[in-house]
């Protein structure tokens, strides 16, 4: 996984929007909120949000940690990015999108049919 691989994954899924927040933080954004972020400058570290259970389990594991700032809101980040095959990335890609997703206003959920 790289940083090119990762974007490819995250603009597949419908309106998504990238930008570079805080002056190297890449993030993905559903509706303007982000469910993927990573660093433009270092080794590929990549934070996203899971569910619950997931968080219990995937923060305690090798290579993931509660994600700094965002942990509380089940936030990891993925320190080593060949701890996911690419099939474990897209999903849990996509799962990220999802949870962000269904937390945005009904007003914004409207304007991205």
């Amino acid at each position: 996984m790289n940083i090119e691989e990762l974007r490819k994954i995250c603009k597949k899924l419908p309106h998504v929007t990238e930008d570079i927040k805080w002056g190297h933080d890449l993030c993905f954004c559903i509706g303007e909120k982000m469910f993927c972020v990573t660093g433009l400058e270092g080794p590929l570290q990549v934070s996203l949000k899971v569910t619950d259970e997931e968080f219990d389990e995937l923060s305690v594991s090798k290579d993931i940690i509660p994600a700094p700032y965002v942990a509380r809101y089940k936030w990891v980040l993925v320190q080593k990015p060949g701890r996911f095959t690419k099939k474990e990335w897209e999903y849990y890609i996509r799962q990220s999108y999802e949870l962000v997703k269904e937390k945005l206003p009904g007003k914004v959920k409207a304007k991205l049919k």
